[in-house]
């Protein structure tokens, strides 16, 4: 006789062995989907704020912090002086400046054209002192504030576009005021809005270019290099490029770098430069130095120095160096004035 272990199921009934039920695929499908969307939300997020970085390096840029002006000419140097108005050369702007007219009457002025983000009181040259010292020599002095300087009228800064304009405008009011031996003397993109000026035929019998900058892509990646963050060089620079015509309303390829570099032009430019200038790369000054053919033009490269700190910390052989190409600027515009 056999024994069952189990009871046999009656009526041909077989007991089947429980599977797992089926995934719910509509259910992952939707998983992939939202998961899709997630990603695809997130890369324009990212995108969105890298656009949007690269908008504020263009607006900073176009319109850097400027402190406002903090003194003048007789508290800080005891020099009198009076403060004057004037239009741009293309009559678009007005520009503010301070006079200060040389003790007793005098035929010489320089016309200082400040940095950028900086006013006329550029205190790191500093300019006062400057203006101190050219005083005692008898010089009157025109300092003024470029646009994107001016805290009543603030325009954007276009690399020396505008900024031109408002320089021959302050040239043509000095040379108003009598002056017939007139030398400008610019500081990092002043120096390279002076040479702008002077393609546009500013009347003028000298330059003295510090730490020359002139804006363009080849500067733009020299300035990235020199940042702590190394920031790549692209898309960087096309993304600001394409943003500063929607700040200033200029692009970067208006300002015509190669021609101040390769132009030799009919007055003197005594060009000063530092080595370790981190802001403007030292074949700029070279260039411009290299293409002019005027005798007394020449280029003083100091070692070891820094962007715009040169007469602050070489003075006593800056102060000699420019009075001597000062003497011979005069002799010239003597010359010609007597001819």
């Amino acid at each position: 006789m056999t024994t069952w272990p189990t009871p046999m199921p009656l009526n041909g009934e077989v007991p089947l062995t429980s599977v797992p039920a089926a995934p719910n695929r509509p259910a992952l499908g939707r998983i992939f989907h939202f998961l899709k969307i997630g990603l695809i939300a997130t890369i324009a997020v990212l995108v969105c704020l890298y656009l949007i970085l690269h908008a504020w390096i263009a607006w900073k840029l176009t319109y850097p912090d400027v402190m406002p002006l903090a003194s003048n000419p007789l508290t800080a140097k005891n020099l009198p002086y009076v403060d004057v108005s004037f239009p741009s050369a293309d009559g678009r702007t007005t520009v503010n400046g301070w006079w200060i007219p040389a003790a007793g009457a005098s035929s010489q002025t320089v016309v200082l054209s400040h940095g950028y983000g900086a006013n006329r009181e550029e205190y790191w040259v500093p300019m006062y002192d400057l203006a101190e010292w050219l005083n005692g020599l008898r010089y009157n002095v025109l300092m003024f504030d470029y646009g994107f300087a001016d805290a009543k009228r603030r325009l954007p800064a276009t690399g020396g576009i505008t900024e031109s304009q408002q320089l021959l405008g302050a040239i043509r009011f000095a040379r108003d005021q009598g002056s017939e031996e007139l030398i400008v003397w610019g500081f990092s993109m002043g120096a390279g809005t002076a040479l702008q000026a002077a393609l546009l035929d500013a009347q003028i019998d000298a330059m003295i270019l510090d730490s020359l900058f002139i804006p363009d892509e080849d500067t733009l990646r020299y300035n990235l290099s020199q940042t702590p963050l190394q920031i790549p060089h692209q898309p960087t620079l096309s993304l600001v490029k394409w943003f500063l015509p929607l700040m200033s309303g200029v692009r970067l390829e208006q300002v015509p770098s190669a021609q101040l570099q390769q132009t030799s032009f009919d007055f003197p430019i005594f060009l000063i430069h530092g080595t370790a200038d981190s802001k403007s790369p030292g074949y700029l000054a070279e260039n411009v130095a290299n293409a002019q053919s005027h005798p007394d033009s020449e280029l003083w490269v100091v070692e070891n120095a820094i962007h715009e700190m040169i007469f602050r910390m070489h003075r006593q052989e800056y102060v000699e160096r420019v009075s001597a190409f000062l003497g011979k600027v005069h002799l010239l515009a003597r010359s010609a004035h007597l001819a």
